[in-house]
């Protein structure tokens, strides 16, 4: 019975003959796989993009990998990377003027891409003062405050930072404490931040704080070292981001001048606005993390030999290898089409959590996997993979959890929020 149901005529065949011509006509049509860019997304690039790419890579390999590992372990943030990056235009890159590169989106991500390839922290460092203190002076003050501050901030010879995140508030940042109430035509804060990227060595403070005068509506202000009341302690003993610096930021009774006020946003669009820019970038640079596990795990299983042959001759090696290989591939992809979408004016910050949810939860357990391959040695600082990994779970939590994120996407389909369910 099934031989008659699946019998075909013969003429339905291609003949043998038939096979090798079209074989031979479009065989050679076919590119060579290149595994280490296995979606050809270099030939998506500009010109521009890819120059700016090269000269990311050429900085980090040369400058930031040598110093990494003893910056880890020593829990130390070296200063001068922030004026090094300044001076590459790697700061506020996307910005027009004001002494910022002006590139795409696409660029910039690509650049996230090369820092996190070395680490998180570094990469942290960057994202803060260009999406989370560059991008708010200039998406919502004023000319004279983007005059003030945006320039020297390009350049690294001010540092910044971001208070958002509370003691008592992280995924729910309207609950926040901190306040700002008018007094003798300047503001006084009030309230704390903390898990603050760059706080203990900023010069510029970009907090948000519910103004007292507006019933409680969320407002920017920027606040700048040694003002009085001011303060911003290191939390010390991290077992991730060792490499960056963080802490809190310790407001009592700080009197900021009224034009430090951000006057271009109110609520939580503005906080928001800058964390979509910082999560975009986040989404490239988690896949950076995971190119450099990968092609650790790589080099190490060709080369480690059991049992008379390479770990990587086994079948259970090369089918981790290929998963990561793949999901590192399609997550560039989407990056790179949100990256587009996002200059034309196309973006729905839905989009930013998916691939910021995606880069970083496959980012981490490909860092695990790959840990895992390389044995005992994978616990090793030597080898990187578990600084990367330590690193990744943190990322894979800042600016917006793996599962709020999710939430997010969920009420986007259904229509219904979640989040205090």
């Amino acid at each position: 019975m099934f031989a008659r149901q699946f019998a075909r005529p013969t003429s339905s065949f291609v003949s043998l003959a038939a096979r090798r011509t079209l074989a031979a006509r479009y065989g050679s049509s076919f590119a060579k796989y290149n595994w280490q860019d296995p979606l050809n997304l270099d030939k998506l690039l500009t010109d521009e993009e890819r120059m700016v790419r090269d000269a990311a890579h050429d900085y980090c390999q040369g400058q930031l990998q040598p110093r990494v590992l003893e910056a880890y372990r020593n829990e130390k943030f070296d200063r001068e990377i922030m004026s090094e990056m300044g001076e590459l235009g790697f700061l506020g890159s996307t910005i027009q003027g004001y002494d910022c590169a002006g590139v795409s989106s696409v660029a910039y991500g690509l650049t996230a891409r090369e820092v996190e390839y070395v680490d998180s922290g570094y990469r942290s460092a960057m994202s803060v003062q260009s999406s989370l203190v560059m991008h708010p002076i200039n998406a919502y003050g004023n000319e004279a405050q983007k005059q003030k501050w945006l320039p020297k901030l390009a350049k690294g010879e001010l540092i910044g930072c971001f208070g958002l995140t509370e003691p008592n508030h992280g995924s729910d940042p309207a609950g926040m404490e901190t306040t700002a109430k008018k007094v003798n035509g300047h503001y006084v804060l009030n309230g704390s931040k903390t898990w603050i990227t760059n706080s203990p060595v900023a010069d510029v403070f970009v907090v948000w704080a519910k103004n007292l005068d507006e019933g409680g509506a969320i407002r920017g202000f920027v606040l700048e070292k040694g003002m009085a009341g001011l303060e911003a302690p290191a939390i010390k003993g991290k077992f991730s981001l060792r490499a960056s610096i963080t802490g809190m930021i310790m407001m009592d009774n700080v009197e900021v001048p009224a034009e430090n006020m951000l006057e271009g946003v109110k609520g939580l669009k503005g906080p928001f606005g800058c964390l979509n820019n910082a999560r975009y970038g986040i989404a490239w640079g988690a896949l950076g993390a995971a190119e450099f596990c990968l092609n650790q795990a790589r080099d190490y299983t060709l080369e480690r030999k059991q049992f008379g042959r390479p770990l990587a001759a086994n079948q259970l090696i090369q089918k981790k290898l290929a998963d990561a290989h793949t999901e590192i591939a399609i997550g560039l992809q989407a990056c790179i089409q949100v990256g587009r979408l996002k200059d034309s004016s196309e973006l729905a910050p839905e989009m930013i959590s998916m691939i910021k949810r995606n880069s970083c939860g496959k980012a981490l357990a490909i860092a695990r996997e790959c840990r895992d391959m390389l044995g005992g040695n994978g616990i090793s600082d030597e080898y990187h993979i578990i600084r990367h990994a330590a690193n990744l779970e943190a990322v894979n939590t800042y600016e917006g959890t793996h599962d709020v994120h999710a939430l997010i996407l969920g009420k986007a389909i259904t229509g219904i929020p979640a989040f205090a369910n």
